[in-house]
């Protein structure tokens, strides 16, 4: 392993931020994929479908929002606003 930092406590923080920007990377990724999906089940103008991916992307942005991967405020206004493209589509 070849880090930059010499003190051991600096080389495990070095360590743990790595995994938890990995963590963090995933987290983003799946939420991306998530509203992608729903966006497309709703410009397939299958609106249940879209409702349930919606209840999904919502309890996936609250869990990033309680794990700090994004801003809970964030959290809340992506779902007010793909939850008003789901109303404006129906």
């Amino acid at each position: 392993m070849n880090l930059l930092a010499n003190i051991k406590s600096a080389m495990k923080r070095i360590k743990v931020i790595k995994k938890k920007t990995a963590r963090n990377r995933m987290v983003k990724s799946q939420l991306k994929t998530a509203i992608k999906k729903f966006e497309e089940a709703l410009t397939a103008g299958n609106f249940e479908d879209a409702k349930a991916k919606l209840k999904f992307v919502e309890k996936k942005l609250m869990q990033a929002a309680a794990k700090n991967v994004i801003h809970k405020s964030k959290a809340s206004r992506k779902v007010s606003r793909l939850a008003t493209k789901l109303n404006k589509a129906v």
